[in-house]
């Protein structure tokens, strides 16, 4: 009777068990069934949807890069399309028995694909290779690599090559503007970036393009002022000067002397935008607008001018220069030769540091530094490129004897190729400075008179004897009358004073002189040959630059085979375009 009873409370207890697990299946299989439910009825939208944004992308569609072109419409700078290969890194990870055949395609190693992904895995985007050929593009997509697109992008290219590389600059892999004109005018010329979704499959091929998110809008045209044909002359006389003259670098340019317009501007060392190889600091240096350096002789026209204006002196006024050195403050200021008694005509026709002295000593100094500032010197052009630099033009309380002679014959201030450029313009607008710009104009700009149309003719006078007589003959054309300026200038040594035996040398002038169209600089830096005057070096590269345009754009002659003057009406002036 005992063991019974013991018995009874055990089959009950397995009974008890029995019946719980079998209503937990039960349940179990009523949950199943009813989140079953709810997912094939219920939520079957909300999962598909957010199965199929696992697989949408949104990808950029970049813009074409406007074109450049020169003033004639020649194309100086152009985007050509390219692609880019793209992946999904997680994608492109799990498919890596396919990156050998990839890394082939695309001329690189298996371990550069690693090293790129193993950079990237964790974003949805990444790109492996860039500016390739469409052709080359589609061959490795058609490769059917998991996670691998392309993306159409743009090269840019120009033509001129190295002839106009400082002007035009060159963009980076993204073809945004980073130097030059493509920096200049990087709102102009670069376009928006758009943007579409796409949706790809497990494999990571694009399957379908489902929307636009914004459209891309290309660049626009841009068309300068540079006349490419002016340019790539400039750019052989140039170096054909430094290679006979054994020089450093140099700078030229060729301003529209109506429109200020910038026709030509060179600067040697050069590179190539095309090829970056070529790139360095030295030679990327648009030293036209960048580089400052002590104008000397040059300057020596404007000096002049405010000693005309003072009714102190008049062409015909008699300086002694003798005995060729003249000592201020210590200072020694020295002549070529003892030039004797000079009339001031001839003290500019003979480039006579001592007589410009003697002159200015004449003059109140602030009334010189503000000439020298009305025809532009100690500030910006306002030209649309990139590091353009002022200058230097001190105001002082107080001048030293030497420090306002040293002035007036181009010492003790800096100046940019482009500035003194500049100031030769208002000489060849009779007294009125106009705006430069590097855009090709459709209408003459206003002007303001900045010295008397009457001081500014006798000077113009005188710099036509420079070059029929003085120390610009080298500078002279057969069939026209040119106006013109040397300078020969010490170099700065960075450290405090002169190098010695290092110069500039220069000239400065336009054509034809009676109805100006043109305006030239040239600059040669450090020339080491057999000479080194501005008259010997510089003239001539002057000369042949403004032959040339002065031919290209059919001006006509102003000086008659005898001899005598031929009045060019307006009528006779060409466009120009």
């Amino acid at each position: 009777m005992a063991r019974d009873r013991r018995k009874k409370p055990k089959h009950l207890f397995y009974q008890g068990r029995h019946w719980f697990v079998l209503v937990c299946l039960v349940m179990g299989t009523v949950a199943l069934a009813v989140r079953g439910l709810y997912v094939q009825v219920i939520d079957n939208d909300l999962l598909q949807a957010e199965g199929l944004e696992r697989q949408v992308r949104v990808l950029k569609m970049m813009p074409a890069r406007g074109k450049i072109l020169d003033r004639r419409g020649h194309v100086l700078a152009v985007s050509t399309p390219v692609d880019a290969i793209w992946a999904h890194p997680a994608s492109l990870r799990q498919a890596r028995a396919d990156w050998p055949r990839l890394a082939n395609a695309l001329g690189m190693e298996t371990a550069d694909i690693d090293r790129i992904l193993e950079r990237n895995i964790n974003k949805g985007f990444v790109y492996i290779k860039r500016s390739l050929s469409p052709a080359l593009a589609s061959q490795v997509t058609a490769l059917g690599v998991p996670g691998v697109d392309r993306q159409r992008e743009y090269h840019r290219y120009y033509p001129a090559g190295r002839v106009a590389g400082h002007l035009l600059g060159f963009t980076d892999v993204d073809d945004r503007g980073q130097e030059g004109a493509e920096l200049a005018f990087e709102n102009h010329l670069g376009g928006v970036v758009g943007q579409k979704r796409i949706r790809r499959d497990r494999r990571g091929y694009t399957v379908e393009n489902l929307d636009q998110i914004s459209p891309v809008h290309h660049g626009r045209e841009l068309r300068l002022s540079i006349d490419v044909r002016i340019q790539s002359a400039a750019h052989q006389a140039l170096a054909r000067s430094l290679v006979e003259h054994k020089a450093a670098g140099g700078t030229a340019m060729v301003l529209d002397s109506r429109t200020g317009e910038i026709l030509a501007m060179v600067n040697l060392p050069e590179f190539n935008p095309n090829d970056r190889s070529t790139f360095n600091t030295n030679a990327m240096r648009n030293r036209a607008v960048t580089d400052i350096f002590e104008p000397g002789s040059t300057v020596k026209p404007f000096t002049l001018s405010l000693a005309l204006q003072s009714g102190i002196f008049t062409p015909d006024t008699k300086i002694s220069t003798s005995p060729g050195v003249l000592v201020l403050d210590r200072h020694r200021i020295r002549d070529i030769h003892d030039y004797g008694v000079l009339t001031l005509a001839n003290v500019l026709v003979k480039s006579s540091n001592i007589g410009t002295a003697k002159i200015a000593l004449e003059l109140n100094p602030s009334q010189l530094v503000a000439t020298l500032q009305a025809v532009g010197f100690g500030q910006l052009t306002g030209v649309e490129l990139p590091g353009e630099r002022s200058g230097v033009l001190q105001f002082k309380e107080r001048w030293r004897l030497s420090e306002h002679a040293t002035l007036s014959y181009g010492y003790g201030l800096s100046v940019t190729a482009l500035q003194l450029a500049r100031a030769y313009m208002v000489l060849a607008n009779g007294g009125v400075l106009k705006p430069i710009t590097i855009r090709r104009r459709e209408e003459l700009p206003r002007g303001e008179r900045v010295l008397p149309s009457d001081v500014v003719g006798q000077i113009n006078q005188m710099l036509e004897q420079v070059v029929v007589k003085g120390t610009g003959r080298r500078a002279r054309l057969p069939s026209y009358r040119v106006a013109g300026k040397t300078g020969t200038v010490r170099k700065i040594n960075p450290e405090g004073g002169y190098l010695e035996g290092h110069y500039l040398a220069l000239f400065a002038g336009f054509a034809p002189a009676n109805e100006p169209q043109f305006v030239a600089v040239v600059m040669i830096d450090d020339p080491r040959g057999e000479f080194y005057y501005g008259g010997r070096v510089a003239a001539p590269v002057f000369r042949d630059i403004m032959a040339t345009a002065l031919r290209l754009y059919s001006i006509p002659s102003d000086i008659q085979p005898q001899g005598r003057e031929v009045v060019v009406t307006p009528q006779s002036k060409q466009s120009g375009a």
